[in-house]
């Protein structure tokens, strides 16, 4: 039975009865470079479908993944090589304003390479988040690392929505919408927890193996 979605989330639904899996690779992918789409709502649209058995809840997620991963490194690629001046000058396409920018750029500045993992959870810097990093200069492999760190978290959340919400998506649909900016808050400090978390084990396996050597 094809599930029955509210809002933006029902006008995505016929993109991804037509092209399936592509729809996710798609709009993921496109976000993830600057441009304007829906890569968070067809996570969650995907994950519907999933849990209603028309998609696999694994391969919506590895495509998410890689999708979000690759799209994100073309836009690391265009600040890096094309430096803030390109960024200036067509930046406005993409709603990435000099204001704008010159907010992301304080921002990631003040946070580093964290933020590069929490900015998925933020709308806004969800979208210039490879393209700062890359006028930053930040290192490519830990930009990388950072950023699939965050890809991987955002996809798990937004497809489990998806998929566990079931026949309730209406209902829940609606009070994220009543509370989005408490739910995303918390989105984000959970994100920030986990990565801290694993930046802590990752220290106590290092001053482990130095104190073995």
């Amino acid at each position: 039975m094809t599930p029955q979605l509210p809002g933006v989330l029902g006008s995505l639904a016929p993109l991804l009865e037509r092209y399936g899996y592509l729809a996710v690779v798609g709009l993921v992918f496109t976000e993830g470079f600057g441009l304007p789409a829906p890569g968070q709502t067809i996570l969650v649209v995907a994950g519907v479908y999933a849990g209603a058995g028309h998609l696999d809840i694994v391969f919506v997620a590895l495509c998410g993944f890689f999708a979000a991963t690759i799209g994100d490194n073309i836009g690391y690629l265009i600040g890096k090589a094309g430096g803030r001046r390109l960024v200036r000058r067509f930046g406005r396409y993409i709603f990435l304003t000099p204001e704008r920018l010159d907010k992301a750029e304080t921002f990631f500045a003040r946070h580093g390479g964290k933020v590069v993992a929490i900015a998925r959870f933020i709308d806004g810097l969800r979208q210039v988040n490879g393209i700062v990093a890359g006028l930053a200069k930040m290192p490519w492999w830990r930009f990388l690392t950072f950023n699939a760190i965050g890809g991987a978290l955002w996809v798990g959340v937004w497809t489990s929505i998806g998929y566990f919400a079931g026949d309730h998506i209406a209902e829940i649909y609606e009070q994220y919408k009543r509370y989005e900016t408490y739910v995303l808050i918390a989105l984000g400090v959970l994100a920030v927890a986990a990565i801290a978390w694993w930046a802590w084990k990752r220290r106590r396996k290092r001053a482990a193996n130095a104190l073995s050597e």
